[in-house]
């Protein structure tokens, strides 16, 4: 039997979403507001932007989780020194899956940020798609998760829709760019 690799689904859709919501509220404003057409310095500023971000975040959360599971097994073991376990090769292992994470994480949020905003840059005279492009790719990821999770296909995608609607108009207020 073939043993697969399991991509860990939080990175992933933490992730595209992250990327994704990043876009929608930096481009929202100049786009709505101002109707400057999306340039490709600004789809790469904002991917490495969701890139850093997306990647402190999921290093810190997920190494903080794998190092607590493993103070609790040491407790639930009675191990008399406290977090004994993260010293040992299961700590070496938190530390290396919590790395694979936040790569998983920080490359999903950059192409999450970067293929819409890169959308706009090459259609600048029709900039309004980034928000329709993007607010569709978070309906598809919401009918992807559903699919992941035995969700319902249209709840998901409808949330996720909507969820997105609400950041662009958040966006819009802000008028980030």
């Amino acid at each position: 039997m073939r043993r697969t690799a399991r991509v860990p689904t939080l990175p992933l859709v933490l992730g595209f979403t992250d990327g994704l919501l990043n876009a929608l509220t930096l481009a929202a404003g100049a786009i709505v507001g101002s109707g400057a057409p999306i340039g490709y310095g600004l789809a790469l500023r904002v991917g490495v932007a969701a890139l850093v971000t997306a990647a402190f975040t999921m290093a810190v959360a997920d190494y903080a989780d794998r190092r607590a599971e493993l103070v609790r097994a040491s407790h639930e073991l009675n191990l008399t020194v406290r977090g004994r376990l993260v010293a040992t090769r299961l700590g070496r292992r938190a530390v290396a899956e919590s790395v694979r994470s936040m790569t998983i994480a920080a490359l999903a949020s950059f192409l999450g940020a970067l293929l819409p905003l890169l959308a706009g840059a090459l259609l600048p005279r029709l900039s309004w798609l980034v928000i329709v492009f993007t607010i569709g790719a978070l309906a598809a990821l919401g009918t992807m998760i559903a699919g992941l999770t035995a969700g319902s296909r249209a709840r998901w995608g409808i949330l996720m829709a909507l969820g997105g609607g609400a950041v662009t108009l958040i966006g819009i207020q802000l008028h980030i760019t």
